[in-house]
Order: C-alpha cells, then sequence, then structure tokens
C-alpha cells in the first residue's frame, strides 16, 4: 500500500481539524506529564531511594541511567506502534498508548523503595521506567501524524504544534506538582512519601485524555490511503511491514531526524533535568530554583510554540528553525557562566535562551518536517522511529552523559558546554542541507 498523501483541505473539515489537534494535545500532556516526572523526581529522590549502596554521585549516575532507560525503549515502540498504527488506523494506538503511559505511572507511585524490598525495587523502577519508554514511543508518531494529516494545508506546523504545547504543560504540571510538594513538605516527608503523589495524580490525567480520545474521528489521510489501497486491489496490498518500506524508500530521512533533534533534546534536558541536579550537587544551589525554572519555561512554551509554529507557516520553515538552532549555540557557554557566578537573573534568562526560544524553535516544525517525509502508508512507522532514535541518541542519556563529564572534569562544567553547543551546531547543518535540498 504505497500512496501518496492527499491533500488535506479536500478531506476535513476546520472542525476536525481542531478536534484532532486537542486530542493529540491533551494526549501529549498526559504522556509528557508522565514521561518528564520520572526525570525530576529521579534528579531529587531515586538516588537514596532505589540506590543507597553507593556513593552519592554513583547515586545519582544510576538514577539519572535509568531515566535513559525509558528513551532505549522508545523505537521499540515506534515500531510496534506504527506498525498498527499504519495497518489499523492512528486512533486506536493513541488510545492505547496512553493508558500504557498512565497505568505505568501510577505503579511507579506505589513502588516499594530499596528498604523495603531490596534490589527487587530498582529491578521493578527499570521495568516500568522500560514501559513508559515504550508507550511513549508510539505517542508522537501518532499524535502528531493525527494532528498533521487532518490540518490545512498551509497551517500544518501550528495545527500540530500541539502535540509540543503538550510537552510544555507536561512538564509545567510536573514541574509544578513536585515544586509544591517540596515546598510544603519537609525533606524528610517529601523523600519517604511525598514524591509518589504526582505519580498518583496520573490517574486523573489519563481518564480526561480517555474521554476527548475517544471521540475523535480517523486520520482523513490514513482513511484515503486504505480506500486507494482498496481499489487496487489485494494483489498489489504490501507484504513488508511498514518500517521495512520506510528505510527502503527513504533511508536518509532517518539521518536528518536525528541530526535535526539534537537541538531540540540537548536543550530541554540539560535545562530541565542535567543542571537541576548539577546546580544542586555541585554549586549549592537551591533545588527550588531549578524546579521554577522549570514552571518558568513550560508556562512560556504555551505561548511560545504556537507562534513560533505561525510564524514558521507564515515566513517558512526553515529560517524559523535556523535560528533557534543558532540560538542554543551562543547561550550555552553563557548559561553555565551563570550557573557557576550563582547569578539567579542570567541563569534565568539563559534558561529562558535554551528552553523557550532554540528548544521552541526547532520543536514547533518538526511534525510537519518529519511526517512529510515519508508517504502515507509508512508514515507512522517511519516518522515515529525516526523520531524515537533520535530520542536515545540524544535525548535519554543526555543527562547521564553530562554528570559523566562533569565527573571526569572534576567539576568542571566546560565538556557540557561544548556538547550543547555542538549538537546546536549539528542540528544547524543538517537541518540546512535538508531544507535547502529540499
Amino acid at each position: 500500500m504505497s500512496v501518496s498523501a492527499v491533500p488535506t483541505q479536500s478531506l476535513t473539515s476546520t472542525s476536525q481539524a481542531r478536534r484532532a489537534a486537542i486530542g493529540s494535545f491533551v494526549g501529549a500532556v498526559v504522556d509528557w506529564y508522565d514521561f518528564l516526572l520520572y526525570g525530576i523526581v529521579a534528579a531529587l529522590v531515586f538516588n537514596s531511594q532505589f540506590f543507597p549502596n553507593v556513593s552519592p554521585a554513583a547515586g545519582t549516575l544510576a538514577a539519572l541511567a535509568t531515566f535513559g532507560v525509558g528513551f532505549l525503549f522508545r523505537p521499540l515502540g515506534g515500531v510496534v506502534f506504527g506498525h498498527f498504527g499504519d495497518r489499523l488506523g492512528r486512533k486506536r494506538m493513541l488510545i492505547l498508548t496512553v493508558v500504557m503511559m498512565g497505568g505505568a505511572t501510577a505503579l511507579i507511585g506505589l513502588l516499594p523503595t530499596y528498604a523495603s524490598i531490596g534490589v527487587w525495587a530498582p529491578i521493578l523502577l527499570v521495568t516500568l521506567r522500560a514501559i513508559q519508554g515504550f508507550a511513549v514511543g508510539g505517542e508522537w508518531g501518532g499524535a502528531a501524524l493525527m494532528a498533521v494529516e487532518s490540518a490545512p494545508r498551509g497551517r500544518r506546523a501550528f495545527y500540530s504544534s500541539g502535540v509540543q504545547v503538550g510537552y510544555g504543560v507536561g512538564l509545567l504540571l510536573a514541574t509544578g506538582s513536585v515544586s509544591l510538594l517540596s515546598h510544603y513538605l519537609d525533606d524528610a516527608a517529601f523523600n519517604a512519601w511525598g514524591w509518589r503523589l504526582p505519580f498518583l495524580f496520573s490517574v486523573v490525567l489519563v481518564l480526561i485524555a480517555l474521554k476527548i480520545r475517544s471521540s475523535l474521528e480517523e486520520s482523513p489521510e490514513f482513511i484515503a490511503a486504505v480506500k486507494q489501497a482498496d481499489d487496487k486491489g489485494a494483489a498489489e496490498q504490501p507484504t513488508k511491514p511498514p518500517i521495512v518500506e520506510a528505510i527502503k524508500r527513504h533511508p536518509s530521512a532517518f539521518v536528518t531526524i536525528i541530526a535535526m533533534r539534537l537541538a531540540e533534546l540537548f536543550t530541554m534536558y540539560i535545562v530541565t533535568t542535567f543542571a537541576l541536579s548539577y546546580s544542586t550537587g555541585y554549586l549549592g544551589l537551591s533545588r527550588d530554583l531549578f524546579l521554577h525554572i522549570g514552571l518558568l519555561v513550560g508556562a512560556i512554551s504555551c505561548v511560545t510554540i504556537p507562534l513560533f509554529a505561525f510564524l514558521a507557516d507564515t515566513l517558512g520553515r526553515r529560517r524559523v528553525y535556523l535560528t533557534g538552532a543558532l540560538i542554543g549555540v551562543a547561550a550555552a557557554f553563557p548559561f553555565f557562566k551563570a550557573l557557576e557566578a550563582g547569578s539567579v537573573v542570567w541563569i534565568v534568562v539563559f534558561a529562558v535562551a535554551l528552553a523557550n526560544l532554540a528548544h521552541d524553535m526547532v520543536v514547533c516544525v518538526q511534525q510537519p518536517i518529519f511526517a512529510e517525509l515519508f508517504g502515507a502508508s509508512y508514515r507512522y512507522s517511519g516518522a515515529g522511529v525516526g523520531y524515537q532514535v533520535a530520542s536515545v541518541i540524544g535525548g535519554g542519556f543526555t543527562p547521564f552523559i553530562a554528570a559523566a563529564l562533569v565527573d571526569l572534569a572534576g567539576g568542571s562544567w566546560t565538556p557540557v558546554a561544548v556538547y550543547l553547543a555542538g549538537g546546536c551546531l549539528l542540528s544547524f547543518a543538517g537541518a540546512a542541507w535538508m531544507l535547502r535540498r529540499r
């Protein structure tokens, strides 16, 4: 079933496009709340609760490594959900991903610690993190395609930007819940039971997302692809899995996606996860500082991502993306200089520059760019798997790699700043080549 995309404006109404955008947004909020909450709590609590028999530095590395485990399973989720999403439709997979993610998150909130069940505690923690990664591996592809394929052609970046705004709202909710509990509970209460409450709250978000997603209509481009394949007859139906078809037809697209995601992944995870552990462990700064910064950048992104997406639809995706990547290069060293100086004002300024200018400008155009690299009949698999492989390479172990670089450098942040600036520069070069070629 190799088909080309059917003009969206002939298949969908504005109301359907709006519902698809909202459904993608709400589900993305749930998945990213669950996924990011783990990283925040891992940086604060999991080293002592699940890895108490090692040094504090080794415990932090172990906790951040479990954060990365979720990313290892994201490509597998992309393959499985992508396969069935290309065969059975986007809607069914989007319902399943949100249930799996919410269930795993709630179970983390109920998980006994090392003091209660010994080595089984970190084993079960890693298992549930793997399930989270598997679920979110299928989420982005389905949510992005549902929004892109239902949007008017000239507004694809804007209508699909809700998938990335969901990240910002998820970050806002995750950071806000932890910050609120951290403020009102003392350290003993927070470490003993307070950290569990945000994980259990995920159940409420899942129920809301299920209600909204169950009312969605299937993507019009997927319906058109199925109809076109049916018209051709069973003899012309594809025998290869969609992911094989995507790799065979567009091998360079996967390299493009990986390169273009480095700026997004490095900027966000260094600001929201690594900097939290580094600033408290090495610089003696208050943990509330970066929890509040997480709240700030999450709130700002709810405005900046759709704004930049609108500008991308109007002025061109290339201009917006390349500007964001260059801002990431320029802000890398000043951000760490501000950290070293302990200047709260400049820390906030450069955190916003990285997370709300660099990150939001490159991320707002990814949905239509990545989706349009593949045909409709294997798009969920191609775009979804490419996206998740990039998450492993550039995202999952970024906090761990950054922490290891600092440890090897005796506490110096310079290697991490080089790492961040280099990733943004690679994204700039990759996007400039691909977008000019297109």
